[in-house]
């Protein structure tokens, strides 16, 4: 195992999973798995007693009756036969409305910031099984090394800050909710081998026991998977490596105790930059990133990416009687993204990139962001005789880590004594909460709720090159050594919120529900707020805040469900940090307004007979900033149709997201200055699956998917980076385009 340099982190995860299946026997026992409910998760509501419709099987997302905000759940069926298995998490949210992203290496190539509502990642949050995770530095998240998607069973999609009950450092714009696979009664072994465009292959080894122990009450769930691609970017090729396992033992029927653990490490030589320029677009395609000329800066073999993540928890669900219920979770996650970078500035030679003159101590940039995230979350609810107590605390403590040096890439990447950056910061995060469901009737629910949010940062700056300078120093510029000055500088900020939410769900039918909602999210600004000289900041910012107010309605009919929702949020936009007239060391930080983001959702899967349904989705609505602007990368309208085939042996669908007009902020101007117009954009995935029983002795099943994203094979751009326009299109804007058409054929063997 240590012929991979494996860090600590790792080795124990691979230990933990190693003791996981050691446990399993070869025999197993059925049993049905204790169900004790959900004791505080957002978007709970009424009691539905309606039972499932044909539509509502059938749907690949759509919204519960049960809803009190506007959400999709999304099926594990999708995840299972509509997405391509080398998927990452981002494409199980794609479907739900008004949710995009793109990958630009190919599906699960390279990271996909998935836009909701008009709202870019880092202003929500994502969770796993209840749990936030997301970067220290920003509350943004990482699809392509967290969680591949046949370690997904689906997902809870609430595009609102939830109720009190929905906790994490993000709520401001909504949470994006993925849920770990469920566990099955019967022993099965399963192995699946991908091939596909772009030499990408992938093999999965899966072990569920089957329920086994004393009573049936063991069951594990082991994954383990290694996908590799040339990728659909030049010289950008992956390594993707995911071990995972779940473990659930019924402790009484009162009492379920839950395990996950998983370990991820993916290996890409994806240029910073990310996107080529204009001008290497006309010169050499859109699929231009990296070269093999290992005299320039963006040469592939010192472009280095390795990214290794953690994540586990422990979980115990009880029912303590008297009406009280208890769901705690312990977790913690770790990122480690190690990158070598080429660090020579490159010049511009008509279209032809070249390396500058430069030392070679500084050819290369060492690179590094890590941190490590431990916390709990402990729930109770009591259901009394007026309805139902919701009540609870989350604590979090994050420890990060985070530095770029010029390093010398001719001599071993040796690095420079005084660096670009090095910091260290913690945060400390505590949220406490409180609701009550109010049985008014049994048609009707009001629920008002409170959340306090507490947030602690401590920062610890050394002295650097590049953002708090050298704080008093002198540098040897030959060689690179600072003296004097203040070796480190440190600061601290505390960000304190109150939080109300209210929502009224009223059942007018068995099968027919709405509801009201208002409710207040909030956003801790990023850790960069101190990256300045000397790291002061007279007048730092405060958190954001969000108001949502949203009404909606469900429908669940045998033959087709329908759900719609009219939405208006308004939303402190980030501020705007500007020198201190009266002291130029010093940074002043002020709001730089707002913007309101609302329109109108509508969901919902029709039955069309003989196996053929049809699902669609549409957003049409307005994000601006005050000044009338529009938000970048905020789209007027999404669409989503889907053809849909399930019939015996065979499950099909032709799945196209619409996305609608929107603009890039130029470098230059007021926010909103709608600086290049980013046409609509229409991408179609087809996808497959034939799946056949006993098709030997010595095999339960056997399936075949076939997954073709992109069917049309379209090049649209999705963005441009830069600060020109429209008017002024620049040489040096970076052009980030859709992949290529790529087909991937999955061959799977159940044992």
């Amino acid at each position: 195992m240590n012929q991979f340099n494996l860090k600590p982190c790792t080795l124990n995860v691979i230990r933990a999973l190693s003791a996981m299946c050691i446990i399993a026997p070869i025999y197993a026992h059925a049993q049905q798995t204790t169900d004790l409910g959900v004791v505080g998760a957002s978007g709970a509501g009424a009691t539905n007693t309606a039972p499932v419709t044909e539509a509502a099987k059938a749907a690949i997302s759509q919204a519960p009756l049960e809803a009190r905000s506007a959400q999709s759940v999304v099926s594990d069926k999708y995840v299972r036969d509509f997405i391509s298995p080398v998927s990452d998490f981002s494409q199980v949210f794609q479907v739900t409305p008004g949710a995009f992203s793109y990958s630009p290496n190919g599906v699960g190539e390279g990271n996909s910031a998935t836009t909701v509502r008009g709202l870019s990642d880092s202003q929500y949050l994502v969770t796993f099984d209840g749990i936030p995770f997301n970067d220290t530095n920003g509350v943004s998240h990482h699809s392509y090394v967290f969680f591949p998607a046949m370690e997904i069973g689906g997902a809870v999609v609430d595009r609102s800050p939830g109720s009190a009950a929905t906790i994490g450092q993000a709520t401001f714009g909504g949470s994006l909710n993925l849920t770990s696979r469920d566990l099955e009664t019967q022993r099965r072994t399963s192995i699946s081998g991908t091939y596909g465009t772009w030499k990408t292959g992938m093999i999965v080894l899966e072990n569920e026991s089957g329920q086994f122990g004393k009573d049936g009450a063991s069951n594990l769930l082991v994954n383990a998977q290694q996908m590799t691609s040339d990728g659909y970017m030049t010289y950008d090729s992956q390594n993707r490596r995911a071990l995972s396992g779940k473990y659930q033992y019924i402790a009484s029927p009162d009492t379920v105790v839950t395990i996950f653990a998983s370990w991820m490490d993916v290996r890409n030589h994806q240029l910073d930059a990310g996107a080529p320029t204009r001008a290497q677009v006309a010169q050499f395609g859109a699929n231009y990133l990296n070269s093999n000329n290992n005299t320039q800066s963006n040469y592939f073999g010192i472009n280095l990416y390795d990214v290794e993540t953690s994540f586990s928890y422990i979980g115990v669900m009880s029912n303590l009687g008297g009406g009280w219920k208890m769901d705690e979770k312990f977790y913690n996650y770790g990122y480690h993204n190690q990158q070598n970078i080429g660090g020579a500035i490159p010049t511009t030679v008509g279209a032809v990139l070249a390396t500058a003159n430069v030392p070679a101590n500084d050819t290369g940039i060492d690179k590094l962001n890590s941190y490590h995230t431990t916390g709990n979350i402990l729930r109770f609810s009591d259901l009394t005789s007026m309805g139902t107590l919701r009540t609870g605390l989350w604590t979090e403590y994050a420890n990060s880590a985070r530095h770029q040096f010029n390093s010398n890439v001719l001599d071993g990447w040796q690095d420079e004594p005084t660096p670009r950056f090095s910091e260290t910061y913690q945060t400390t995060t505590v949220q406490p909460y409180a609701e009550f469901e109010f049985d008014v009737s049994k048609q009707l629910k009001i629920t008002p709720g409170l959340k306090l949010a507490y947030y602690q940062q401590r920062y610890d700056h050394l002295q650097d090159l590049k953002k708090v300078g050298l704080l008093g120093g002198t540098l040897n510029k030959a060689t690179g050594v600072t003296t004097g000055g203040m070796p480190d500088i440190q600061n601290d900020i505390t960000y304190k919120d109150v939080l109300p939410s209210f929502d009224a769900h009223y059942q007018l039918q068995p099968n027919w529900s709405t509801y009201f909602q208002a409710a207040q999210g909030d956003l801790i600004p990023p850790t960069g707020v101190f990256d300045v000289p000397f790291a002061k900041v007279a007048q730092p910012p405060k958190a954001q805040k969000s108001n949502t107010y949203q009404v909606g309605t469900v429908y669940q009919a045998n033959s087709y469900n329908v759900n719609a929702n009219i939405f208006h949020v308004t939303l402190d936009n980030s501020y705007t940090c500007s020198t201190n007239p009266a002291d130029v060391t010093t940074q002043i930080c002020v709001a730089s307004g707002t913007e309101t983001t609302q329109g109108i959702e509508v969901e919902g899967t029709a039955l069309v007979g003989y196996g053929f349904s049809i699902y669609a989705n549409g957003t049409v609505g307005s994000t601006k900033y005050s000044n009338g602007g529009w938000v970048a990368n905020a789209p007027k309208d999404t669409e989503t149709l889907g053809l849909i085939y399930t019939d015996a042996n065979w499950d099909a669908s032709i799945i196209t997201k619409r996305v609608g007009k929107l603009y890039d902020d130029s470098g230059a101007g007021a926010p909103g200055n709608q600086g290049y117009t980013i046409n609509p954009v229409l991408l179609t995935n087809m996808f497959v699956n034939y799946t056949i029983s006993n098709p030997a002795t010595f095999a339960k099943k056997a399936k075949v998917q076939l997954a073709v994203n992109n069917l049309m094979n379209k090049h649209n751009i999705t963005s441009i980076s830069g600060s020109g326009s429209d008017a002024n299109p620049l040489a040096g804007d970076l052009i980030t385009t859709l992949p290529a058409r790529s087909v991937a054929l999955t061959l799977t063997a159940d044992f």
